[in-house]
């Protein structure tokens, strides 16, 4: 299970915001992650890269990958006001990328991004 629960300012390297997410694994230990839109933007490119049937390169009524809230082009993408903006079709978009066919939503990729990483335990204070 996946929740995005809540958006957080960074300022190291630069002003940025991270989503929380809450990641349950199927052996019921649970984490708390972070991540920036830039890392689900890039994870997006990779599914579509890796399964371009299911990313409807073909035929668009065949894509089952979820569509990922657009880049904010020509603004300023590090306001909350975008970050917030996100939150909620960040977390549906979580929740469709876990509920897919197992060849997808298990493949290596999918796992990285949601495995915790050395940052992910101890999180910069604003």
């Amino acid at each position: 299970e996946v929740k995005v629960l809540d958006v957080q300012k960074r300022r190291i390297p630069n002003k940025h915001y991270v989503y929380i997410i809450k990641v349950t694994w199927s052996n019921g230990a649970t984490e708390v992650i972070y991540r920036r839109y830039s890392k689900f933007f890039d994870l997006q490119m990779q599914m579509l890269d890796k399964f371009p049937m299911e990313g409807g390169q073909k035929d668009p009524k065949q894509r089952i990958i979820p569509f990922l809230p657009g880049k904010i082009l020509f603004r300023r993408s590090h306001i909350r006001d975008v970050a917030v903006k996100r939150l909620i079709p960040i977390d549906e978009y979580c929740k469709a990328l876990i509920q897919l066919p197992p060849y997808i939503s298990q493949c290596e990729e999918v796992l990285q991004f949601f495995e915790t990483r050395p940052d992910d335990l101890s999180p910069p204070k604003e």
